[in-house]
């Protein structure tokens, strides 16, 4: 399996040459975001105390311990991505954002958004905290403290991979794909009971009085 390997921040022409299936490894600064940073930002208006154009988001809240005047990360997992659907597309519209890590994938209209915008979403397996975490060299910088733990966080990873493009730029999603074939399926399940096969004969007799 090869990798894409990418250091943020990410130009347009990066985003626009993955596709659906690619398998990409970053190394640099990754910022860590959740419901509360995204509200903020978002629903009361308030500008990111960082520049996030070119940059990569990771959905998290992870779990850390203060180390004098610093945080040290005991397990940085990803939570899931459908909650903060609704932001993504001010993310890239707004804000430069280019990719997007988390699980279980985001719907159409964030399809839409990235198509649009130039963005990527990369899925990470579910329950791989421990993993990320050992890539994860450093916590750079917490942004909005207050928020703990879903700070606006700035982490500097090496080498976290690989991560599979699930929705890409032009308008391809994995979960689409899965969900489209999912719904063949079960209408071909239905039609094939509905049409008899495995089905009683009604006109067999049923043994009974």
């Amino acid at each position: 399996m090869d990798e894409i390997q990418m250091t943020p921040p990410l130009d347009e022409a990066e985003i626009r040459r993955l596709r659906v299936g690619d398998w990409v490894s970053l190394t640099g600064t990754i910022f860590g975001v959740r419901d509360a940073t995204l509200i903020r930002i978002f629903d009361k208006g308030q500008r990111p105390p960082v520049d996030l154009r070119g940059g990569v988001l990771l959905h998290t809240a992870p779990n850390v311990r203060r180390a004098g005047d610093r945080y040290e990360a005991v397990s940085v997992g990803t939570t899931t991505s459908a909650r903060m659907e609704r932001f993504t597309a001010g993310l890239l519209r707004e804000h430069g954002v280019r990719a997007i890590i988390g699980k279980g994938g985001l719907l159409a209209g964030s399809v839409r958004a990235m198509q649009e915008y130039g963005g990527v979403y990369l899925s990470i397996v579910g329950g791989a905290a421990a993993w990320e975490t050992t890539h994860l060299e450093e916590i750079e910088a917490v942004h909005w403290e207050d928020l703990m733990p879903e700070c606006l966080w700035q982490f500097r990873f090496r080498d976290l991979g690989p991560l599979l493009v699930s929705i890409d730029s032009h308008g391809e999603s994995t979960y689409a794909r899965i969900t489209e074939t999912a719904r063949e399926r079960l209408s071909g399940l239905i039609e094939k009971g509905a049409g008899g096969e495995g089905a009683p004969d009604r006109g067999a007799p049923s043994g009974g009085r």
